[in-house]
């Protein structure tokens, strides 16, 4: 199904900065928002950073349509995501949404949710549309340490929340795939959405594999034109080399060549 996309400048309602590196951006359509889909993302014009010349693109982190907004988990690593940060309630950023295609609905309510750093952007939402459909997931989140934590109230509304960070000043000490849930001989879980740094989704994707578990995840390439125009954004996939931002950005990884 083709979903609406629009381009149209909303309006900043919030920022709230979450810790030294992340924050996250509220933002009201001025029209009534179209329907998306978790995993999904969008591509924001940052304007007035004069270094800045390409959009750049952020999964969908929540959507409230009572409220008619949506809000974007943002880490700060350059100029433009700076640039961004300093915008103010009132204040208006362009958008290309909803872009890209999403994670499926599950065929099985025993579910585990993978996040690791900024790829924990679109879990909070795929969490919610999971509850709303009757499914309260496992949800491990990794941290590089406890001032980095963060929403853990948000994602204990939806389900079980596990927590890691790499120097165990909470939860378990070490990455996400250090989780003792991946110690067992055999998995509890029928279904994983994973997103992160490459290096955890193809390790998370690995012990998915011998457990014969079926597996998303949610490739974060570098984007261009956020449509699949620019072709910056290819991986290779069972069907040859596909756009990210098209086909993608969520695979399931028996289309690609991990080992």
């Amino acid at each position: 199904m083709e979903l609406k996309k629009l381009v149209e400048d909303l309006r900043v309602t919030g920022v709230t900065r979450l810790n030294k590196r992340h924050f996250t951006l509220e933002l009201l359509s001025p029209v009534k928002l179209p329907l998306i889909l978790p995993g999904q993302f969008a591509q924001a014009l940052v304007e007035n950073s004069p270094s800045t010349f390409l959009r750049r693109p952020f999964s969908i982190h929540s959507v409230d349509y009572q409220k008619n907004t949506l809000r974007l988990l943002i880490q700060i690593k350059g100029p433009g995501t700076s640039h961004l940060a300093e915008l103010k309630a009132g204040d208006h950023l362009n958008l290309i949404y909803p872009l890209g295609n999403s994670f499926s609905l599950p065929f099985t309510k025993d579910v585990l949710l993978v996040g690791g750093g900024c790829g924990v952007a679109p879990l909070l939402f795929l969490a919610q549309f999971l509850n709303q459909n009757n499914i309260h997931p496992t949800i491990l989140l990794g941290f590089r340490t406890r001032e980095e934590v963060s929403e853990i109230d948000a994602y204990s509304r939806c389900g079980k929340v596990l927590i890691t960070t790499d120097d165990g000043t909470e939860g378990e000490k070490g990455l996400v795939v250090d989780h003792s849930i991946f110690q067992r001989e055999k998995i509890e879980f029928k279904k994983i959405y994973c997103c992160g740094p490459d290096a955890m989704m193809k390790a998370v994707a690995k012990i998915a594999r011998m457990n014969n578990t079926d597996c998303e995840v949610s490739l974060e390439n570098t984007m261009a034109c956020g449509f699949g125009v620019c072709l910056c954004c290819i991986t290779p996939t069972d069907k040859g080399n596909e756009r990210v931002c098209v086909e993608g950005p969520v695979f399931n990884i028996r289309r690609l060549p991990w080992k």
